[in-house]
């Protein structure tokens, strides 16, 4: 009789712990996943630029750790605040806002939600903010390659740029591909002219005060052409795309892609893209999720330079023959210099 008592009871002890794993109705019970939300400017997802190469971080981490990922897009400067908050109630684990213009409506969540995990992309707050993980690049390393590149391809002697707005993430470049021309020209004895951009006077520079608009883009790239560019490298997101289909149409100019690789996000401009400046935000986005994982989340900053390769010079694709041996081998050294700190690319 005891034996058949202990028996019953080891049986309704399993069962209530088979209950207990199942919820207690009988269905397994779901693993609760990481939820990794990220809210764009008003680019959009789909900008072949910064919003979707940081959603091909969340995209990787969907792959690599088992997360759930999903986006807000803004529209317009008050949806910043709105997507923000949408995705706190929701009880994101992550949200990763995107770009410069939501610094403040980041800062005001994150301070007003101290146990609420945030990895800004393209920004850093000072002082630090406990719960904000601000990712940052070093466009002008990369950019300054991209100038010395440009300037020694050129066949007019003129080469240029132009931002989306006057804002530091898009200054950089900006600055690092005056700088690297003017290097060559240091190098070479040459005099070639950047259009759009003065590092000693930044209120010259040009900028099409727009992310997202194509036809100013057009406009800028026809423009910049009739003063004798050759190769350009717009900072304005898909507004840049407009300007390579300009540069396509009229045939003996060339692109410069930035923060994706234009060659392969843009393959209708493959033959047109000569390079691009890569902004790796899918390898910081996906460490960010990776230490929420693990449980080492902690605010700061992270930087991506071109020694770690947070940043970088895609290749020459298609257009490789434009490229001398000798060029490639100049530009291997610059970079080497650049890591070195031998070649300093800001002031």
């Amino acid at each position: 009789m005891l034996k058949k008592l202990s028996v019953v009871l080891v049986v309704l002890v399993l069962a209530s712990m088979v209950l207990a794993a199942c919820g207690g109705n009988g269905t397994p019970a779901a693993t609760t996943k990481i939820k990794v939300c990220q809210v764009t400017d008003t680019g959009g997802i789909d900008d072949k630029s910064f919003n979707a190469t940081a959603w091909k971080g969340v995209q990787l981490a969907i792959e690599k750790y088992g997360v759930d990922g999903k986006y807000l897009e803004s529209q317009e400067v008050a949806d910043y605040e709105k997507n923000i908050n949408a995705f706190i109630e929701e009880k994101c684990d992550l949200i990763i806002p995107v770009g410069f213009f939501l610094t403040d409506a980041t800062k005001a969540a994150a301070e007003a939600n101290p146990s609420v995990k945030f990895s800004i992309v393209d920004v850093s707050y000072d002082p630090p903010i406990n719960n904000v993980l601000g990712q940052v690049f070093q466009t002008d390393e990369a950019a300054f390659l991209a100038g010395y590149v440009a300037a020694g391809t050129t066949k007019t002697g003129k080469v240029a740029t132009f931002g989306g707005f006057p804002i530091p993430t898009v200054t950089a470049f900006m600055d690092g591909f005056a700088r690297g021309v003017a290097y060559y020209n240091e190098k070479h004895g040459t005099k070639v002219e950047v259009i759009g951009w003065d590092v000693n006077d930044p209120n010259k520079g040009l900028f099409s005060s727009s992310f997202d608009d194509q036809a100013k883009g057009r406009e800028l790239g026809v423009s910049l052409m009739d003063e004798g560019a050759d190769i350009i490298m717009p900072v304005a997101g898909p507004v840049g795309l407009g300007t390579a289909a300009a540069l396509k149409e009229r045939g003996n100019a060339y692109i410069i892609g930035v923060d994706s690789d234009w060659f392969l996000t843009s393959p209708d401009y493959a033959d047109i893209t000569l390079t691009s400046v890569l902004k790796n935000m899918d390898v910081t986005v996906l460490d960010a999720v990776k230490q929420v994982k693990e449980g080492t989340f902690k605010g700061g900053v992270t930087v991506g330079t071109l020694a770690n390769g947070g940043v970088g010079l895609a290749p020459f694709h298609n257009l490789e023959s434009m490229v001398s041996a000798d060029l490639k081998a100049e530009l291997e050294q610059v970079k080497a210099d650049i890591i070195a700190g031998k070649i300093k690319t800001r002031p």
